[in-house]
């Protein structure tokens, strides 16, 4: 691969000042950073003073469930977790779910935003079985080279109380999906111990991650972060263990959240926020204030759960942070960290960033700084995936 050396950009690293530099990009990674690069770089790109971020990072979507670019479909999930389990069970078949066609067209206009990394929860049940393994990989398979896709194995409509869920869940494993998933181990499957024993299991026995949905309120909830965070000690999978939606965590008392977020660092188990409707967000700086791991996602985007959502993670790093209240430049661009290096770590992603040896991920807007960035959610003007232009001003290129 070329050269390319893209000049007068100001990239960001969280924490660092944002200044002019050049950036050379060699065999896909970031070969040099700083101002006046010298080098005879086969194509050079002049920025003309854009922002430059490292490439956003979608750490929780559901692209089997997403109807992106079809016909418009009422919703009529209702308003429960049961009604909106049943309501997505019972009418995928009627609207040929899972689709590898939608959940393209809905990589592709993530790519378009500026994603570089996805994490997809993939519903698993007797019912559907491993179809929704095969759709989503397959509508990876077609942007393989502008986003890399993670899958989780996902039993949306329970494990303990759905028989025959587990072993394929143990199937998807075999298979070669990355990650294993959970739902309310308490308050939908009424058997935490269960769900929590079979899912720290499998992760054990297949080296896999854990993802576990986590929408139970108040003690409820926090009692089963203790309960994932004392296996996550006991079994040493610490990093590889992730809290999803986390509800409970936005709404108890500041004392308990710290208490919670120390705990999480300690022993390596991260979050992961959606700002889904009104339910609450998990408290952006207490979480950095205890070093604890914080990621951002979509979620469900036009699918029978909900019919909003456009992919744009950069829109979802501003809504979190304006659900969080977060309104000085530093604590917004907390937010927009979240949605990059937090994700970045609980994918377990390597060399990720805007430093020298990083996979040359990013992309570029027009911005005073990356708070107005993350306010604006302007258009991104250049999008590049391993060193490779991707999208230009909202638009794929060419493959």
């Amino acid at each position: 691969m070329n050269d390319l050396l893209l000049r007068g950009g100001r990239p960001w690293t969280p924490g660092q000042p944002v200044t002019t530099a050049d950036i050379l990009i060699r065999d896909g990674r970031i070969a040099a950073v700083g101002p006046h690069l010298a080098g005879t770089a086969a194509e050079t790109i002049d920025l003309g003073g854009a922002l430059v971020l490292p490439g956003l990072v979608d750490t929780h979507c559901h692209l089997d469930k997403t109807m992106y670019g079809g016909p418009w479909v009422p919703n009529t999930g209702g308003r429960t977790l049961a009604g909106r389990i049943a309501n997505g069970e019972g009418r995928r078949d009627e609207l040929g779910l899972p689709s590898a066609d939608y959940a393209s067209n809905l990589l592709a206009a993530m790519v378009a935003g500026g994603t570089a990394h996805v994490r997809s929860h993939i519903d698993i049940d007797p019912e559907v079985g491993l179809r929704g393994v095969a759709a989503v990989r397959a509508a990876a398979e077609r942007h393989r080279d502008r986003v890399d896709v993670q899958l989780v194995a996902f039993p949306q409509g329970g494990l303990m109380n759905r028989p025959g869920t587990g072993k394929l869940l143990e199937a998807a494993l075999a298979d070669g999906v990355e990650v294993i998933g959970g739902l309310d181990p308490a308050g939908y499957d009424n058997d935490p111990t269960g769900q929590l024993d079979l899912l720290f299991g499998l992760a054990e026995k297949y080296g896999a991650g854990i993802d576990i949905h986590l929408h139970d309120r108040g003690a409820l909830g926090a009692w089963q972060y203790d309960l994932i965070i004392e296996r996550t000690r006991a079994t040493g999978l610490a990093g590889r263990v992730t809290i999803s939606h986390a509800y409970a965590m936005g709404e108890l008392a500041e004392t308990e959240q710290r208490r919670i977020a120390e705990d999480l660092a300690e022993a390596g188990v991260s979050m992961v926020t959606c700002a889904v409707g009104g339910a609450p967000v998990v408290p952006v700086r207490t979480m950095h204030e205890a070093g604890a791991t914080l990621a951002l996602g979509n979620d469900g985007i036009r699918d029978l759960w909900t019919p909003y959502g456009d992919g744009d993670m950069l829109r979802r790093v501003m809504t979190v942070a304006f659900r969080d209240r977060l309104v000085a430049d530093p604590e917004i661009e907390l937010a927009l960290a979240a949605g990059t290096h937090g994700g970045a770590k609980v994918l377990g992603l390597d060399a990720y960033g805007l430093g020298v040896g990083s996979a040359a991920d990013l992309f570029t807007v027009h911005a005073e700084t990356p708070a107005a960035a993350v306010v604006s959610v302007p258009v991104r003007t250049l999008v590049m995936k391993r060193g490779r232009i991707v999208a230009r001003d909202g638009s794929l290129t060419a493959a």
